[in-house]
């Protein structure tokens, strides 16, 4: 038996927990600027937030914009998280699993923008009901 995949807003809500815990280990050590710490915060928690408000997304393209947010989140995520081991500031190890979610969720929601940016039939402009939403 195939089990369903994990809903994006349930996923991005785990992978926002492990971005704030991850933000606290980076203070705890305290060889991090605050304001690289702070960022990967920031984008990291946004991308959950946005995936949660398309849940109630009242359109099609209400939906594919938050989803399109949350990209641009995710892609901001891994950038830090990047620039973090490249400087040394964090090991890749310790930041390995950050940057694999982050790889995955930029995979996922960029497939899932592109379908929700499809050109659809007429009188279909509702959010679609998958597990995506």
């Amino acid at each position: 038996m195939t089990e369903s995949p994990e809903p994006f807003h349930t996923r991005g809500f785990r992978f926002a927990c492990d971005i704030v815990r991850l933000y606290f280990a980076l203070v705890s050590a305290g060889k991090c600027p605050p304001h690289l710490y702070r960022q990967v915060l920031s984008s990291g928690t946004s991308i959950g937030a946005n995936l949660e408000e398309a849940q109630s997304a009242q359109s099609r393209r209400d939906k594919a914009a938050k989803i399109s947010i949350a990209l641009k989140e995710a892609r901001e995520t891994h950038y830090w998280l990047r620039l973090i081991v490249a400087t040394e500031l964090a090991s890749g190890k310790q930041l390995q699993p950050q940057l694999a979610e982050a790889n995955e969720l930029i995979a996922i929601l960029t497939v899932t923008r592109r379908k929700l940016n499809k050109p659809q039939p007429s009188g279909t402009n509702r959010p679609t009901a998958d597990h995506s939403g």
